[in-house]
């Protein structure tokens, strides 16, 4: 379905307003596979023909399902190693150590796609944290796409995606066979809260996070929506809390309020008054 100039414009604006997606020219072969499926899906012969029907009015509910079918959402089971590591090793360590007085740990995977972050973090604290099973645990994992966290929420898998990423014990462990898929274990399912959220409109009301992942998305924002997020990140962690960022991220030059700290192979930021900053050997 190829795809007229003004089609192009028309979803370039409408992703960029609702998700601050920003889809560069040439970009037009991605509108084209991803808007596809959904023009014959919702009965429509071209592209051209759905976007029509979206100008004919503001906002509705095929709105939404373009915004969605734009988003990106590739991840895999313990994806690029390093940071589950410095997780398990130092990280969450440290904040057990920083929150015995409370026993309480608040965990968010922003942008959780089709949930396998959320789902490995919740087999790394039950496989190596057994000391927080008596601990009010809130393991928080949102989407802007209403699909995506309902599969976080059923935690059913194909095969090929428990192939990418999944050590053999853990399937074997932590999920049920269910025909040709896998289901995750109905203990880890229930550690993790599934919500949808947008990152670029206002955030709903948040308890103070101990742990923000936020891997991977911020590479499809302009530079003035990254440091919007960074501020709200900043009024979100908790004094002595840890953000997670892509391998390809940084907050360099876009807030300088954040202190980049190697752990082991992986990188973490921490926000605190510049004279009370965490220092790391």
């Amino acid at each position: 379905m190829a795809i007229q100039a003004q089609t192009f414009e028309f979803v370039r604006t409408l992703v960029h307003k609702r998700a601050a997606i920003v889809l560069d020219p040439g970009k037009e072969y991605l509108v084209e596979s991803r808007l596809a499926p959904l023009a014959r899906a919702e009965g429509f012969k071209t592209i051209d023909d759905l976007v029509q029907r979206l100008a004919a009015t503001a906002v509705s509910p095929l709105h939404t399902k373009v915004v969605e079918a734009m988003t990106t959402n590739e991840t895999t089971f313990y994806r690029d190693l390093h940071p589950f590591e410095a997780l398990k090793t130092v990280i969450l360590p440290r904040l057990i150590a920083a929150r015995a007085a409370t026993r309480r740990l608040t965990i968010w995977s922003a942008a959780c796609s089709s949930g396998q972050e959320p789902v490995t973090l919740a087999m790394l604290i039950k496989e190596h944290f057994p000391e927080l099973a008596n601990w009010r645990v809130t393991l928080l994992a949102t989407d802007l796409s209403s699909v995506m966290v309902e599969r976080t929420r059923t935690g059913r898998f194909s095969q090929l995606e428990v192939n990418r990423g999944l050590p053999a014990p853990m399937l074997l462990k932590y999920f049920t066979k269910v025909g040709t898929d896998w289901l995750v274990r109905e203990d880890i399912r229930a550690m993790i809260d599934c919500q949808v959220m947008n990152l670029a409109t206002p955030w709903p009301v948040l308890p103070p996070m101990d742990l923000i992942l936020m891997r991977n998305v911020l590479i499809y924002f302009d530079t003035t929506m990254k440091r919007d997020i960074f501020r709200k990140v900043r009024q979100t962690l908790a004094p002595d809390g840890y953000l997670m960022l892509g391998s390809a991220e940084t907050t360099m030059a876009l807030d300088d309020a954040f202190v980049r700290a190697p752990v082991g192979s992986a990188v973490v930021y921490q926000y605190t008054a510049p004279s009370a900053r965490t220092q790391y050997a």
